[in-house]
């Protein structure tokens, strides 16, 4: 499995940790992004892959990007290096298997922006979610104006983007940025319970649910559900439905095999 200096993987029973370590706040520098972006596509060929919890090793999730990149940035420089950030994290928002962030500590600027490609997020207890690029005279554009207003709404996504203030876990929670709050110290094992949780259900129907979210976020209602209904037609075809419904049927634990 993927490792490297900066980002570390494990698989194990259908779940990867993917593990970001770049003391001492997982600044997001070009080899940390390179090495995300290869993490990510290792993973997708992977069969036996369920779901996948992203972390930060230490007192932080991601602090953002590394700013003492920015000086030497033109702004044909910083338009490259942003398209790229924004490819890796749409990749990671359309990554066919589900993905948690586990935000264990700060999640400042590209960190945020990280944790908002994740298809769910727990927070930390002691975390601390913001994007504070304004202070620095830029704006977050790794996808922060289009995701946080479209995961807590227009006038709170503005109010954060505008103030560059930081919400902590308690008010990320309330405003929907994040989906549950753990102990500090329980942080990892509520994520990982949640992904073994998702890795029991059937992948290809997982797969699909992913899909037909997503797409049709930004369709008409009837746009969105001809897709669901395409979809949901796909997974009829699948032994993993004749395995499902039997296994209702007789009350048992059903086994799927992603086919």
């Amino acid at each position: 499995m993927f490792t490297s200096e900066k980002v570390r993987c494990v698989l194990e029973a259908g779940v990867a940790l993917v593990t970001i370590d770049n003391p001492p706040m997982n600044a997001l520098n070009k080899q940390v992004m390179d090495d995300i972006r290869a993490c990510f596509n290792a993973l997708r060929e992977e069969p036996t892959l369920r779901a996948v919890v992203v972390t930060g090793e230490g007192r932080a999730f991601v602090a953002g990007a590394d700013i003492t990149e920015f000086t030497s940035w033109t702004p044909d420089l910083a338009e490259d290096f942003t398209e790229k950030g924004q490819r890796i994290f749409t990749q990671i928002e359309n990554f066919p298997t589900p993905v948690i962030a586990a935000v264990n500590g700060f999640a400042f600027g590209g960190g945020l922006e990280l944790a908002l490609a994740c298809d769910i997020r727990i927070a930390s207890e002691k975390a601390k979610m913001g994007l504070p690029e304004l202070t620095l005279g830029i704006i977050p554009g790794y996808g922060g104006t289009q995701r946080l207003s479209r995961t807590i709404g227009m006038g709170k996504a503005k109010k954060m983007i505008f103030s560059a203030e930081p919400v902590d876990a308690a008010e990320a929670l309330a405003c929907g940025l994040v989906e549950i709050v753990a102990p500090a110290d329980g942080l990892l094992a509520a994520a990982m319970d949640l992904a073994k949780k998702i890795a029991a259900v059937a992948p290809i129907a997982a797969r699909n649910a992913k899909k037909a979210v997503n797409s049709g976020r930004n369709l008409s209602i009837e746009q969105g559900l001809a897709i669901e209904l395409t979809l949901a037609k796909e997974c009829f075809r699948t032994q993993d439905k004749i395995e499902g419904v039997d296994a209702f049927v007789n009350k048992r634990k059903a086994q799927f095999k992603n086919i």
